[in-house]
């Protein structure tokens, strides 16, 4: 019986042995309106690439933690994934301030980071480094996609509100410069930047309205873009005047705001019922079969940073580290969004996002009149991008 038990336990040992394992941390409780479809995607490409034979004839683990939104939780998840889990990989992080931190360590620690949902530009830029990549277009790279609408306004006199932490920072910082690439003699006549999470919408939109403003940039989000249009709809802010919105889109949040969704705002979003690509198709249909679900956009991130990972390993033929960052560099790959490459020189990927407009259909909030905007086309050129990087 003994015998038996030991190669029981020997065979189970080596099956553990076996598996390829992904470290991945992010806000489950902190943002769950994009986390929970972000983990489902997670999942799904975890059991398409295993059901397919794994990786190298290895199964993928996903080890999730919680780095409850908090830079310094998520460098002490992070080390224990790396210590007491031995993952291959780090991947994950949502807000910019986590991620910074997180990529930080896998620069200490030498191992490689996919940061798939962090949309600063310092990730990759001024605070980017050999071992962190990431996946979804940044703060620049969305804001260059609307600022060709913005232009065709010839809007003068401009109003900002953000959430006051890197990601609201670094977008403000981007439009501002992109805009006044284009428009030279356009003005910034308010700035509101309420803390992540507690925006007093009265007292924000009220600023607003005051300053006049002939359009405003909002990169709001979750809870915050909720308060800010019910009060903005309430006191007639955006009745005569254009908004252009970061993510506003994003079924995520439309899902909430229903029909309080405001009519004509520019927006970057994923329109999920009318992209029929095969591969986007290929990925819905899958989706919600096993989900009985529709995809969000946390879900196509979930699903293509997993898919990355495998891969960069089947592209090094091993999970040694420097291999791996090797492997991503320049990679190219299929997402549900079209094709994508890793850039060699600042490890962000071409992925694209959707932009267009809101509308409202019955009590419900979508996207109208949009198109795809290619991720390569929005970057900044090589030689920007290296008088950014310190490395």
């Amino acid at each position: 019986m003994r015998s038996l038990l030991l190669i029981a336990l020997l065979v189970s040992t080596s099956a553990v042995a076996q598996t390829i394992k992904i470290g991945e941390l992010n806000s489950y409780k902190v943002f769950p309106a994009f986390l929970e479809p972000y983990k489902k995607g997670m999942e799904l490409a975890v059991e398409e690439i295993n059901g397919a034979g794994g990786v190298l004839g290895r199964k993928l683990e996903l080890v999730t933690r919680d780095d409850g939104g908090n830079p310094g939780d998520a460098v002490r998840v992070a080390e224990e994934l790396i210590s007491r889990e031995k993952v291959a990989v780090l991947m994950g992080t949502f807000a910019s301030n986590v991620g910074l931190a997180v990529s930080n360590l896998a620069a200490q620690r030498k191992i490689v980071f996919v940061a798939s949902e962090p949309l600063t530009d310092k990730i990759v830029w001024e605070n980017g480094n050999r071992y962190t990549f990431r996946l979804r277009p940044s703060t620049y790279m969305q804001t260059a996609m609307l600022i060709p609408e913005a232009a065709k306004l010839k809007k003068k006199r401009w109003a900002i509100v953000y959430p006051n932490y890197e990601y609201g920072q670094s977008a403000t910082a981007s439009f501002k410069k992109l805009l006044k690439q284009v428009q030279p003699d356009v003005e910034f006549v308010a700035e509101q930047a309420p803390p992540l999470g507690k925006i007093d919408a009265g007292a924000v939109v009220q600023a607003l309205a005051d300053a006049k403003p002939d359009a405003i940039f909002s990169s709001l989000f979750a809870a915050d873009l909720q308060k800010f249009v019910r009060e903005g709809n309430t006191r007639g802010l955006f009745k005569n005047t254009p908004v252009f919105n970061l993510l506003a889109g994003e079924p995520e949040y439309l899902d909430t705001l229903k029909d309080e969704t405001p009519d004509g705002w520019w927006v970057t979003g994923y329109p999920w019922r009318e992209i029929n690509t095969p591969e986007h198709r290929k990925f819905r249909e899958a989706y919600q079969k096993r989900w009985n679900d529709y995809p969000r956009q946390g879900s196509v991130v979930g699903y293509t940073a997993v898919q990355a990972v495998a891969a960069a390993i089947r592209r090094a033929k091993d999970v040694e580290t420097e291999k791996l960052v090797d492997a991503l560099k320049g990679l190219e790959m299929t997402t549900p969004f079209g094709p994508i490459v890793w850039r060699a020189l600042d490890h962000q990927s071409t992925m694209g996002a959707y932009v267009g407009q809101l509308a409202r259909k019955g009590d419900q909030g979508m996207m109208v009149n949009w198109h795809f905007a290619d991720g390569a086309r929005h970057l900044p050129s090589l030689e920007e991008v290296k008088s950014l990087r310190k490395e």
